[in-house]
């Protein structure tokens, strides 16, 4: 979950506007919508957790207005956040247009791979000893192997190197490839969905390729969103000014609403026109209009930056520490191997008023922290300045 901080040449000859682009260290730019859209979405991963964990099975109805648009609301969390991930970590590597094994990002996107993995394990740790298992249950881990967010993102970061190399080695358009890597992804689910993947391969191997397991995030589809915002990634990093101008902001607004079309086009004609296989026409048109939603609010929300005087430094400071928000919040809700979490206390068991109210707090708490983490920051830097 990386930041959109850094990584970009020095600002052109004619100035960014400052609320869209601003030089940071070392004369470094930030593109800012992708810090909102990352700070969207990670706040939308911490109400959506707290009330999911809390909220009583009896308002959970599917004639109720509001728990339905709640619900599809919910299902744009994720692509968002895959989406922005996989945007800002290209445009990093991309910026600087430089060779692969001289590139300093790419080693730091491998231990960013390993780290984030490696988190999203320790978040599901199946005990409370490190090495003794005897007591761990089946279901336990079942859990442990359980693919998250966090495995997700890590592996997709990893893809993006994979192709990246690929682009490099077989002289081809890098955006080109991650666009054909996300259409892979995205055509291959109903494919290896049906799979019993479980009974074919090891528990941990079989999580990554459906949802069988009890998988959040497995490959497929999910993997095609980090690489869907590594083509976003890619052509901001061969136009680094790009986003400073107001047309920007329409192309990608449009592009959005032409996948979005593409998506009901696919609902209404795809099988009785072409004939195509409802199932699979029906899971694409769920990709299709996931992103294209995705890149509409990615457009609205550079136009946003575009128009604002300042964006407020609260908004930088969410999007710079996503991964720690989304780390303590998962072990307040759900807990860990060390801390049971206030799931085991209020799961299922507070009204809609008291579940909407539970998510506030949550909120409020993490970017209050956010608050102390940035005071704590400055504090250490002028002390040794």
């Amino acid at each position: 979950m990386q930041t959109a901080g850094g990584g970009a040449p020095a600002p052109p000859a004619t100035p960014a506007p400052a609320s869209a682009a601003m030089p940071a260290a070392q004369g470094k730019r930030r593109i800012y919508f992708l810090d909102m859209m990352k700070a969207l979405a990670v706040l939308m991963m911490v109400e959506g957790h707290t009330v999911d964990a809390f909220l009583d099975s009896a308002c959970r109805r599917p004639d109720s207005p509001v728990y339905a648009v709640w619900l599809g609301i919910r299902g744009f969390t994720a692509p968002i956040f895959m989406f922005s991930s996989g945007a800002v970590f290209t445009y990093l590597l991309r910026a600087g247009q430089i060779p692969f094994f001289e590139n300093p990002r790419v080693k730091k996107g491998f231990i960013r791979f390993l780290t984030l993995v490696a988190i999203g394990y320790l978040l599901r740790y199946p005990g409370r000893h490190i090495v003794d298992f005897s007591t761990v249950t089946p279901n336990q881990w079942r859990v442990f192997f359980t693919v998250d967010a966090l495995h997700l993102i890590g592996f997709g970061l990893l893809f993006i190197l994979i192709f990246d190399l690929v682009a490099e080695t077989a002289r081809l358009k890098d955006w080109l490839v991650f666009l054909c890597g996300a259409l892979f992804f995205f055509g291959m689910f109903t494919v290896t969905e049906p799979v019993a993947w479980k009974d074919r391969l090891p528990a941990f191997l079989a999580a990554y390729l459906y949802h069988g397991t009890g998988s959040y995030f497995p490959f497929f589809p999910w993997a095609g969103y980090v690489l869907s915002g590594a083509v976003l990634g890619s052509w901001l990093a061969r136009r680094p000014d790009a986003f400073t101008s107001p047309g920007f902001s329409g192309r990608l607004s449009g592009v959005g609403v032409l996948v979005l079309g593409v998506s009901i086009l696919l609902a209404r004609f795809g099988g009785a026109v072409f004939g195509w296989d409802a199932a699979w026409v029906g899971q694409i048109g769920v990709v299709a209009r996931r992103v294209g939603v995705v890149l509409m609010l990615n457009g609205a929300m550079s136009f946003l930056a575009q128009r604002l005087r300042g964006i407020p430094q609260i908004v930088k400071q969410v999007g710079r520490h996503t991964l720690v928000i989304y780390v303590v919040h998962l072990v307040i809700v759900y807990g860990c191997a060390l801390f049971p979490g206030m799931n085991r206390v209020f799961r299922n068991r507070l009204d809609a008023p008291e579940a909407a109210l539970a998510a506030v707090v949550m909120v409020t708490l993490m970017v209050s922290m956010v608050v102390a983490i940035e005071k704590v920051k400055r504090a250490l830097r002028s002390r040794r300045d």
